[in-house]
């Protein structure tokens, strides 16, 4: 779990990660990440990248604390589309783009 490691000293913008892992799947991770504190990451958005495609699966990523649910494979922009929701809000990123 060494994500769960660096969160208090990286603190990063946005975590993307797959549910399919071994050793500790992605839900557990979120529900651990979730359970920290706001000032040691546990606030941090988050992107379910998933081949796991059901209707039961968004909505276990969604109860474990994922703020999307994205499955493979993915189209670059729609991830790019997704992030940019994410952490800064964008909803149109091409036309935020173009504006800067």
């Amino acid at each position: 779990m060494e994500a769960l490691g660096i969160m208090p000293q990286f603190q990063p913008n946005l975590l993307l990660t797959d549910i399919g892992m071994p050793e500790v799947d992605g839900y557990m991770l979120m529900r651990q990440i979730r359970a920290m504190s706001p000032e040691l990451g546990g606030k941090i958005p988050a992107i379910a990248l998933t081949a796991y495609a059901s209707e039961f699966d968004y909505q276990q990523a969604i109860a474990a604390g994922f703020e999307q649910h994205i499955t493979k494979p993915v189209e670059p922009a729609k991830l790019l589309q997704a992030i940019a929701n994410l952490i800064c809000g964008c909803s149109n990123l091409q036309a935020n783009l173009r504006s800067s």
